[in-house]
């Protein structure tokens, strides 16, 4: 059904954890396409053990090249991005496959909701603290309490697990290589989605996973995705998010409206062409 492009950089734990998830807990059959950065922990042998479809790379090139290395092996209609320190819980695919059925077009942006041990206060998440480890991971106790979550659809869907049709993955570019090693390429991506016309941001309230939490990002020297944002697209990334996005509101339908025409809105814009012309 889908082709998973999962990006691991010596976190063999994780990316274990991640890929039994997927075996285990998907009503569908889906392609998985691992990329190896370094792999020197022995993720490279394992997942030549496991079979898994898989790119390399000697050294860690980032989110942005390793997974459009990963999507060139793409089989599959859809391309998923999910990060190697998630979780895939049951139900997380069959919630995805029924929103899609809801849709007349290919041209959309689905995300799954995360359970997250640490509150970051962000309205698109489920916080419960389930560990922030492998060793730690309390998953029997968050299968047993899956049930009792509910959570609406809402708006902004950006981050992963993503999910886009393979068509339209590749005609606008996949991920940009100039925000690597990847801050702030999420964002960027969906910008590229909205100017090729996608109004379907959607998170899908019932398909979760749990999120470890950072555990490649915290290891690599980061670029500094929000003015490259900035300079790209003229605008910032909070001013996208908030006025395009409507990022974590609940979602009222499918599709979402153009931003409205407010004096607060061109204010927001004014200011982004300031910052942009004195950076």
């Amino acid at each position: 059904m889908f082709s998973i492009l999962i990006p691991t950089w010596n976190n063999l734990a994780l990316l274990q954890l991640c890929v039994r998830s997927i075996r285990e807990n998907s009503r569908y059959d889906h392609q998985i396409i691992v990329h190896v950065n370094d792999g020197s922990d022995g993720t490279l042998a394992w997942v030549q053990e496991q079979g898994l479809c898989h790119t390399r790379s000697p050294e860690n090139i980032g989110i942005c090249l390793a997974v459009n290395e990963a999507a060139m092996h793409a089989t599959q209609d859809y391309i998923l991005y999910l990060n190697d320190d998630m979780y895939c819980c049951p139900g997380w695919d069959t919630a995805l496959v029924n929103k899609l059925q809801q849709l007349d077009s290919d041209l959309f942006m689905l995300s799954g909701t995360m359970i997250e041990p640490r509150d970051t206060h962000n309205p698109c998440v489920i916080v419960h603290d389930y560990g922030d480890d492998p060793a730690n991971f309390a998953e029997a106790q968050l299968l047993a309490d899956l049930p009792a979550y509910r959570k609406a659809d809402w708006c902004g869907s950006t981050w992963p697990p993503t999910l886009v049709s393979k068509r339209w993955w590749f005609k606008v570019g996949g991920y940009s290589s100039e925000f690597s090693p990847g801050m702030s390429s999420d964002n960027d991506f969906s910008m590229k989605l909205w100017h090729a016309g996608c109004r379907v941001f959607l998170g899908v309230g019932d398909s979760l996973v749990y999120h470890f939490q950072c555990k490649s990002t915290g290891k690599v020297k980061k670029n500094n995705g929000g003015k490259q944002f900035l300079h790209k697209w003229g605008i910032r990334q909070s001013v996208f998010d908030h006025y395009f996005l409507r990022r974590g509101l609940p979602a009222q339908g499918l599709n979402l409206e153009e931003p409205e025409d407010t004096r607060e809105f061109r204010w927001q814009l004014m200011r982004s062409r300031l910052k942009r012309a004195l950076s």
